[in-house]
């Protein structure tokens, strides 16, 4: 079989009371969500106190209407028709609002040193948390309003112009110096560590901020997600300039991102991260998982970590980490795992899940960017148990490959098949191998919402048996199930897009130990 063209159409979801349809908003606007709640739980907002005030003017905007002013952007930028009708339940005011000294804030997120600057930054939110003993309630969710300035300046690739800076940058003398120290104290060296001088036990402090900044994410949003879960408690992030109701945001002029799209997709992330699902998927198969497979290279390079997150069809899913190694090949420009560490994670996986869940598998499903080669695969199949399916498919998108134009009659010749195809279009090129068109035109919102040709997902069916259709509904299916954001659908699946963001919070945050990592999603969203 080759170039045989399927449209697979756009998969449905499930609201309240078992009612379905296409689109996230006119679900949950027209039956609720599909995990209805009674009250939603308690919160708290750490912040600046601009930054709390806004968030006090933003709870009240959640549970009310909010619209763009031009009809005929509805389609496009759906009306918001208030918390308590979207999810059936109103949105409460915080348990308790946390103040943070702004300007010490500043002054944190102005350090020259990367590391120095998120590390002190989350300090002062993970202050905060000291005082949630005092509290009667526990709360479920924390909100941190996050100043621009932070935002900026602490992220991976920020830096802070000379001027600005709040510190005195370390020399790279100074530098190699704690390292060696590091490594002397590490390898039982105690030549210079007389505690009682009080020269030393100053560098000894240097050392300690030093080595724990270093074993965390130079990226705020990172660092803190992973933290807080020695707390066990979800973080929603959101930036002062995002919570400013301007009357253009209000109004969803031309130009602004609007307020009831603001609300939709804050609504859905807290919603979920609160502990239930706002929708389910009615094409679940029992007994059927998806197995992304996560690296992330060190800062040296040298070594990457490998994660694994287990999906089921609801969108229920779990995390499970491995270990550290030499698993990528620059000359193949992959990630491979040697047979045995493929079965420890697969495995550590399958138990993690029958802690969490217990649901007897038939099919496990991985999906991969890199690729699985034959002797990893053997080790993978070593852990599935008894009876269970095992498939392998590489899912990455297509830069270099072909693009897909609809045809049209328009009576310019010229102008003919300027336009994406639907979303939905496979293209399969072999029984094994097949391209789906995971971004392009979209009946509900009647155009194409992207910037670019739309680039598809090449599919490639490594190893084990399966319907190639199947496998790309499947993977179709599984772009609606991102809770972070009220969309149609998104480019990825959620096994490969969520793989970045367990990487990005797990593996990128090396100083934590695993015992504090969670399994559960919503603290990565």
């Amino acid at each position: 079989m080759t170039d045989t063209f399927h449209f697979l159409g756009e998969p449905l979801l499930q609201f309240g009371h078992g009612q379905t349809a296409e689109d996230p908003h006119d679900g949950l606007a027209l039956f609720g969500p599909a995990e209805p709640r009674q009250a939603m739980p308690d919160h708290i907002v750490i912040g600046t106190a601009e930054g709390t005030g806004l968030w006090m003017e933003w709870s009240a905007a959640l549970n009310a209407p909010a619209a763009c002013i031009d009809p005929t952007r509805h389609r496009a930028w759906p009306p918001f028709p208030g918390f308590d009708v979207a999810f059936g339940v109103r949105w409460p005011n915080p348990l308790r609002s946390y103040f943070l000294d702004a300007q010490a804030l500043s002054l944190a997120s102005r350090k020259a040193d990367r590391f120095d600057r998120a590390f002190a930054v989350t300090n002062l939110y993970m202050e905060i948390l000291d005082r949630l003993s005092k509290l009667d309630a526990r709360p479920s969710l924390v909100v941190c309003v996050v100043p621009d300035e932070v935002y900026e300046n602490c992220r991976p690739n920020s830096s802070v112009a000379f001027a600005e800076r709040s510190d005195t940058a370390r020399t790279r003398v100074e530098v190699n110096f704690l390292k060696q120290a590091i490594g002397d104290r590490d390898s039982g060296q105690s030549r210079m560590f007389d505690e009682e001088d009080p020269k030393v036990a100053a560098t000894l402090e240097q050392m300690d901020e030093f080595e724990e900044a270093r074993g965390l994410s130079p990226d705020f949003r990172r660092q803190i997600k992973a933290r807080m879960m020695e707390h066990e408690l979800p973080v929603q992030i959101i930036r002062e300039s995002t919570l400013r109701i301007t009357p253009k945001v209000r109004n969803g002029e031309p130009g602004t991102n609007p307020l009831s799209d603001r609300l939709w997709n804050f609504g859905t992330a807290v919603y979920y991260k609160c502990g239930a699902k706002p929708w389910k998927t009615p094409w679940a198969r029992e007994g059927v998982c998806y197995v992304g497979l996560a690296y992330r290279l060190t800062e040296d390079g040298r070594n990457a970590c490998c994660a694994a997150q287990l999906f089921l069809d609801s969108g229920d899913g779990v995390v499970f980490v491995g270990d550290f190694g030499p698993w990528y090949s620059e000359e193949r420009g992959e990630f491979h795992l040697p047979p045995d560490k493929a079965e420890a994670l697969l495995r550590g996986t399958i138990e993690t899940y029958r802690e969490e869940d217990g649901r007897p598998l038939k099919e496990i499903f991985l999906h991969a960017r890199s690729g699985i080669d034959a002797e990893e695969f053997r080790g993978f199949e070593r852990a599935c148990p008894p009876g269970v399916k095992l498939v392998a498919i590489r899912v990455r998108q297509d830069r270099g490959g072909f693009r897909l134009y609809r045809y049209d009659d328009n009576p310019n010749v010229v102008k003919r098949g300027q336009h994406p195809v639907q979303r939905g279009v496979f293209w399969q090129r072999s029984e094994r191998h097949g391209l789906l068109f995971t971004n392009g035109f979209k009946p509900r919102i009647a155009t194409y919402d992207g910037f670019e040709v739309p680039v598809p997902l090449a599919i490639t069916l490594q190893h084990g048996d399966g319907d190639l259709v199947q496998i790309a509904q499947d993977v179709l299916g599984l772009t609606k199930l991102n809770y972070n954001a009220c969309q149609l659908g998104e480019g990825q699946p959620i096994t490969v897009k969520y793989s970045d963001r367990v990487g990005e919070i797990l593996l990128a945050n090396p100083g934590l130990s695993p015992e504090k990592w969670k399994h559960n999603f919503r603290y990565y969203a």
